[in-house]
């Protein structure tokens, strides 16, 4: 029997990564004066005291400035701030070095990593503290910014696990002259690598073979593909008027150019119509913007994009908006979920080992893409998923943000309101409580809760609106500061202090309203920000919360953009 043959097109983008010139590294440490820089997580404030002490003790001379003269480089609050006036920074304070702490998250892990390499380009050599489980990630993430030999120090073991003494001695024994030898030894430049153009031809085989291929590149989500032919990418770009060569992002941590070509390609590979196309361009421009931090979905907490899709578009193409809306099973909600997850695989740069750029450490399975019940939002009166947007009902919109964890099916019964909010307070706003330390720490925090319309019905019939029930939500939804302190610890805010959030305008005056360890504190920092789509069974008296990262995918909305002649397109 013979197989036809496939020949297949690159699925990634060209890369923007320029190899930076190798520094010198520091002759005499006796004669140094060295900067730390941090995020304040993950017990560095222990750690800084002995490296001082031992780095005085073998070069009398040193000399030390502390990370409150640079401020945190971590995060969408501080790192946007920080990293930009840091180069000036270090020259200001004559800074000969710089020791960036601590990688031990698979998100502060690329934020340490970057911040150093701020200093590199400037001209400042660096060492940067990373936890023994993330040295594969800081070495990948080094490459991606354009420092194939990146200097890493490493710790050793689980940094939250270890006792006081522990962590004094791996400091000591293990972690400074880890350091020396980073701040002091010759840094190497990597060659260039030559990679395929954008459309070029990179494999010819049988679908078992292409799939192989596919698998051993790594270029795939384990499951099998649609082989990306030029043809059949090109019946993807009939559904758009668009350049195929314009770019819409570049995204770290492998800082690849995303195109509508791009887009195209991994959309057959994920089983895509070509008639999809125009959603999932408008999936990568929301994951595109700087705010979203898609280069940060491969954290430790296993966050997974969620796509909503709303307006006439969702009967156009068939999606399923109600019994088992989650589920695979309909072509449109399945494919785009995995096409958003492909997306972040080979664009972004998101993989496990041997890079680890995705350090998940039990991870969250990929979600469909969830459609709106457009009916039932107009049959209730309540505010459509893209009005919260500032989009009109009957405009064509693809959110996208983060979710990491989906609660128990919510039943609520009853004829009152009053009956199914405690009920979604008590579970929805209860799951979402372990996750508010985060949160609060930013300044917002954007859970989802699918609600059947068999639920909303009730709430509407009392003259309830989707604000009011956000707003109970926020009212009802408590967490005592002893948890929320124990929550930040064990995750690794080894620095967490709500005065200060208050201070810095990050959080209200119902956070520090007196100094009591068991007063209770709300969860949500806004009521707007709670989301609130019908979908779902309409005979059923069920709902489903999903707690959002909070620090990353915040909820961004686009228009989907078609071309002008889309119903014929369409019909055709």
């Amino acid at each position: 029997m013979n197989e036809p043959l496939y020949e297949v097109t690159w699925p990634l983008g060209r890369s923007t990564v320029t190899e930076i010139e190798a520094r010198p590294r520091i002759s005499d440490l006796s004669k140094a004066r060295i900067a730390h820089l941090s995020h304040y997580g993950f017990r560095h404030d222990e750690m800084r005291p002995v490296i001082e002490e031992e780095l005085t003790a073998r070069y009398p001379g040193i000399q030390f400035v502390g990370p409150d003269e640079f401020g945190n480089i971590h995060g969408p609050r501080h790192g946007k701030d920080a990293l930009p006036v840091l180069p000036d920074r270090l020259e200001e304070y004559g800074v000969d070095a710089v020791i960036t702490g601590v990688g031990s998250c698979g998100t502060c892990t690329p934020a340490v990593v970057r911040a150093s390499m701020v200093a590199e380009r400037a001209g400042v050599p660096s060492a940067t503290i990373v936890a023994s489980a993330f040295l594969m990630q800081a070495a990948a993430i080094g490459r991606g910014e354009g420092m194939a030999d990146f200097p890493i120090s490493e710790f050793p073991g689980v940094i939250m696990n270890q006792s006081a003494e522990e962590l004094r001695r791996n400091t000591a024994e293990v972690l400074v002259p880890n350091i020396i030898d980073q701040l002091t030894r010759n840094v190497s430049v990597a060659e260039e690598v030559v990679e395929p153009e954008p459309g070029a031809i990179v494999f010819t085989g049988t679908l078992d073979q292409v799939n192989e291929y596919f698998l051993e590149q790594r270029w795939t989500d384990g499951l099998p593909i649609v082989p990306p032919t030029l043809d059949r990418v090109e019946a993807f770009l009939a559904y758009t008027d668009r350049d195929p060569a314009e770019i819409l992002g570049v995204i770290q941590p492998e800082n690849r150019e995303a195109t509508i070509w791009s887009v195209a390609v991994n959309g057959v590979m994920s089983g895509c119509r070509p008639e999809y196309l125009p959603i999932l361009i408008a999936i990568v421009e929301a994951m595109a913007e700087p705010n979203f931090y898609a280069r940060d979905f491969g954290a430790t907490p296993g966050l997974e994009p969620l796509v909503l899709v709303s307006g006439p578009i969702v009967k156009q193409l068939d999606f399923n908006y109600e019994t088992a809306v989650m589920r695979v099973g309909r072509q449109a909600n399945t494919s785009i979920g995995r096409f958003a997850r492909m997306f972040l695989r080979n664009l972004v740069g998101l993989r496990f080992a041997p890079d680890e750029t995705d350090k998940a450490s039990i991870g969250l399975g990929m979600n469909v893409a969830l459609a709106e019940n457009a009916d039932a939002v107009a049959d209730l009166g309540w505010s459509s998923a893209s009005e919260r947007f500032g989009f009109a009902r009957d405009e064509n919109v693809v959110t996208v943000q983060s979710v990491m964890a989906s609660t128990i099916p919510i039943y609520t019964a009853g004829d009152t309101a009053a009956e199914h909010l405690d009920r979604l307070v008590e579970i929805f706003g209860g799951m979402c409580a372990g996750w508010a330390h985060t949160g609060i720490k930013k300044g917002k925090n954007f859970p989802l809760l699918i609600m059947s319309p068999g639920v909303a019905t009730v709430l509407a019939r009392e003259g309830l609106s989707k604000r009011d029930v956000q707003q109970y939500l926020f009212d009802h939804t408590k967490i005592s500061v002893r948890s929320l302190y124990r929550h930040a610890w064990e995750l690794g805010y080894t620095e967490y202090d709500l005065g200060q959030l208050h201070a810095e305008g990050m959080i209200s005056a119902a956070y520090v309203e007196s100094d009591d360890p068991d007063r209770l504190v709300p969860v949500f920092v806004d009521p707007e920000g709670i989301g609130i789509v019908l979908s779902g069974d309409p005979g059923r008296n069920q709902s489903k919360g999903f707690v959002q990262n909070q620090s990353h995918g915040y909820p961004t909305a686009k228009r989907i953009e078609l071309p002008a002649d889309w119903d014929a397109r369409l019909a055709r």
